[in-house]
C-alpha cells in the first residue's frame, strides 16, 4: 500500500530532532504527502499545536518515529490499537528497534512511501498490576515487565504460576518477563536467550537467582503468567518497558498475557535482521571463505 499521509513523532530532547523533522516534513510535502506532527515536536519547530499520539495515529498511514528505542517504546504503548506501521529513524546511540540510520532516512522512505516495504508483527504483552486485589494499572507493552528489589537489600520471593499451575518461587534480585523483541534488552544483559521476533513466546528470566538451577524459561504465548511478590516491606518495583514504574509490597502481583495488539514495525529496506543483530551486538564481520582456511 502506498503512503499518502505520514505522522512524525520525535524525541524533542534529541539535539537533531527539530532539524530532522523539518527536513522530513519538507521532503514529504514535495512528494505530495500530507504531514501531521505530534504536539511536542510541532511546538519545538514552531509549526502550531500538533496532535497527541492517539489522534495522530488515527489520521495517518505511517508513523515515523525520530529518536531511539525508548521513543518507539513510548509511542507504541499509545498507538498499538490503531494497527499502523511504525518506522524508527535512529537519533540515539544503539537503536535496535529504530532500524533506519539517520543517513538512510530519505532513501529508506523513498521506498516505504511507494509501498515497497515489509512489516514485522511484533508480539506485545498485556500487563495487569494488582496492589492486593485492587487493579492499579492495565497496559500493553512491547519489550518487558521487570520486578526488582528497588531499595531493598534483601532477596525477593517471587511466586510464579503459569496458567494457574505453580511453577516455582524464585528467590532472586528480581525477574524479567519479556517478549522476543525484549529478549535483546534487559533480559539479554541478565543472561537470557536471544529469541527471533517472529517466535511469539514469553521469556521468564530470574535476575541473579539464589538457586543456580533457576534458569531462563521460554513459555508458549497462550499462557497466563502470574508473579506474586511475598517479600516483607515495601521497596520492590515493577517497571514496564523501562519507562513506567510502581512500588510493590508483599502480596502484590503482576499478571502477564499475550496482547491482542501487535506492533507493526517496518523493517529496514537496507538490511535484514541478521545484519542488525550482528552489527548492534558487535559480532564477527564477513563470513570466512574456504580459501582462507
Amino acid at each position: 500500500m502506498s503512503i499518502k499521509k505520514i505522522g512524525i513523532i520525535a524525541n524533542i530532547e534529541k539535539e537533531k530532532s527539530g532539524e530532522c523533522t523539518v527536513q522530513l516534513r519538507d521532503w514529504a510535502i514535495k512528494k505530495g504527502i500530507e504531514v501531521y506532527l505530534e504536539e511536542g515536536i510541532a511546538r519545538k519547530i514552531g509549526a502550531g499545536e500538533g496532535l497527541d499520539r492517539r489522534k495522530l495515529a488515527a489520521e495517518v498511514d505511517l508513523l515515523v518515529v525520530l529518536g531511539g528505542d525508548g521513543t518507539i517504546l513510548r509511542t507504541v504503548r499509545f498507538v498499538s490499537e490503531y494497527d499502523i506501521p511504525v518506522v524508527g529513524i535512529n537519533l540515539g546511540e544503539f537503536g535496535y528497534l529504530a532500524e533506519v540510520n539517520l543517513s538512510e532516512m530519505t532513501s529508506a522512505l523513498e521506498l516505504i512511501v511507494k509501498g515497497d516495504y515489509q512489516t514485522e508483527k511484533r508480539m506485545m504483552l498485556d500487563i495487569t498490576i494488582y496492589l492486593g486485589r485492587e487493579t492499579i494499572r492495565e497496559q500493553s507493552i512491547l519489550n518487558d515487565v521487570v520486578i526488582t528489589r528497588g531499595n531493598l537489600s534483601r532477596i525477593l520471593n517471587l511466586e510464579t504460576t503459569v496458567n494457574n499451575s505453580y511453577l516455582t518461587t524464585f528467590r532472586a534480585d528480581g525477574i524479567i518477563i519479556s517478549t522476543p523483541t525484549g529478549s535483546t534488552a534487559h533480559s539479554l544483559s541478565a543472561g537470557g536467550p536471544i529469541v527471533f521476533p517472529e517466535q511469539d513466546s514469553f521469556i521468564v528470566n530470574p535476575i541473579c537467582p539464589f538457586t543456580l538451577t533457576n534458569r531462563p524459561i521460554i513459555i508458549p504465548n497462550n499462557a497466563e503468567i502470574k508473579v506474586i511478590m511475598w517479600t516483607k516491606g515495601e521497596g520492590a518495583t515493577v517497571t514496564l518497558d523501562g519507562q513506567v514504574s510502581h512500588t510493590m509490597k508483599s502480596g502484590d502481583s503482576v499478571v502477564i498475557r499475550k496482547s491482542p495488539y501487535v506492533t507493526n514495525l517496518v523493517s529496514s529496506p537496507h538490511r535484514d535482521y541478521m545484519e542488525i543483530l550482528r552489527t548492534k551486538l558487535g559480532w564477527g564481520g564477513s563470513p570466512t571463505g574456504t580459501n582462507n582456511l
